[in-house]
C-alpha cells in the first residue's frame, strides 16, 4: 500500500489481487480487526437511519458485524460482499441474516430497493469506488440515506503510519503491486464531499470518529498487517528477507511507544461520510 499508487486501476488485476487476498484473510480479520472496524457502526448506522422496519443493505459485508448490528435494531438486513469466504464467515456467524456474494460495482438489486445502504472500509479495497457509490445510489430510495467510513489520514491513524514509516525507512515503498486508487483518498472530507455529489447524492455530511486499536503486544501490528491485510501485506510480502527484519523491529519498537497499562493502544480514527438520495 504505497502513498503514490496509481489513481486509476485496472480493474480486472486489482479486483483479483483484493479478492483473492480477502478470500486467504477472512478467517483472521476477527481477531485482528473485529474490535476496531467496530467501533464505527454505531455512528454509521445513526447516520442513515437504520432502525425498525428499514431496509438496509450492507455492502462489502466482511464478517457481517455491521449487519448484524442493523437486524438488531431491527432493520430489514441483506449483506453483499465479494469474498466467498467472508460470506460464509458471515452466515455462520448470523444465521438468520441474509448474506449473498455480489459485486459492490454493480448490485444484483433493482433501482429504489433500499431505506439505506452502508459500506464499512469497503470502498478502500475497490478499483471502481466512485461506481460503488453510484451503485449505492441507485439502489437507494428517494430521501433514503447512504454511508461509508474509511480511515482517517496516515498521519493520524497511527498503526498505517508506524507501518509505512517502518517501510519507507527500511525497505521499499513502490514495490509493483496491481496499481489500485489511493489508500487514503476518502481521507479527506472535501474529497467524500466531491465524490458523493458527483455520484448524485446530496445533503453530504463528513464527520472523524475517533477510535483506539487495543493490541496485546508490541508484536501484534506486525503480525496483523503482514497476514489479515491485503494491500498492507502484499506491500511487506514484496521486501527482502533483511528489510522485512528490521521492518518488523521498527514496527515493534514504535509500538512500544504506545504500551499502557501491559496493552498497545493506538490512534486510529475513521472518516465517515454520508449523503441522501434526492
Amino acid at each position: 500500500m504505497s502513498r503514490k499508487e496509481t489513481p486509476i486501476a485496472r480493474r480486472g488485476d486489482f479486483r483479483s489481487f483484493e479478492q483473492a487476498g480477502w478470500e486467504k484473510a477472512a478467517g483472521r480479520y476477527h481477531d485482528a480487526f473485529g474490535e476496531l472496524t467496530g467501533q464505527s457502526i454505531g455512528p454509521l448506522l445513526n447516520a442513515v437511519g437504520a432502525g425498525g422496519g428499514v431496509r438496509l443493505l450492507d455492502v462489502a459485508s466482511g464478517p457481517g458485524y455491521v449487519a448484524a448490528s442493523a437486524a438488531q435494531r431491527g432493520a430489514e438486513v441483506v449483506g453483499v460482499d465479494f469474498s466467498a469466504a467472508m460470506v460464509a464467515e458471515a452466515r455462520r456467524r448470523y444465521p438468520d441474516i441474509e448474506f449473498r456474494e455480489g459485486d459492490a460495482e454493480a448490485l444484483a438489486f433493482p433501482d429504489r430497493f433500499f431505506d439505506a445502504v452502508v459500506m464499512n472500509y469497503g470502498l478502500l479495497h475497490l478499483g471502481r469506488p466512485e461506481r460503488a457509490l453510484a451503485e449505492m445510489r441507485r439502489v437507494l430510495r428517494s430521501g433514503g440515506r447512504a454511508g461509508f467510513t474509511v480511515w482517517s489520514r496516515p498521519e493520524e491513524t497511527v498503526g498505517f503510519r508506524i507501518v509505512l514509516g517502518a517501510v519507507e525507512s527500511h525497505g521499499d515503498i513502490n514495490v509493483p503491486l496491481p496499481p489500485g486508487p489511493p489508500f487514503f483518498r476518502f481521507s479527506e472530507p472535501q474529497e467524500c464531499h466531491r465524490a458523493l455529489l458527483e455520484a448524485g447524492f446530496v445533503d453530504p455530511r463528513v464527520e472523524r470518529i475517533p477510535q483506539i486499536w487495543r493490541l496485546r503486544s508490541p508484536d501484534t501490528l506486525f503480525e496483523i498487517m503482514s497476514g489479515a491485510t491485503v494491500r498492507t501485506a502484499g506491500l511487506l510480502r514484496a521486501q527482502s528477507r533483511e528489510a522485512l527484519d528490521a521492518i518488523r523491529s521498527a514496527v515493534r519498537e514504535a509500538s512500544l511507544n504506545y504500551l499502557t497499562g501491559g496493552v498497545i493502544e493506538l490512534p486510529m480514527p475513521a472518516v465517515l461520510a454520508s449523503a441522501a438520495r434526492p
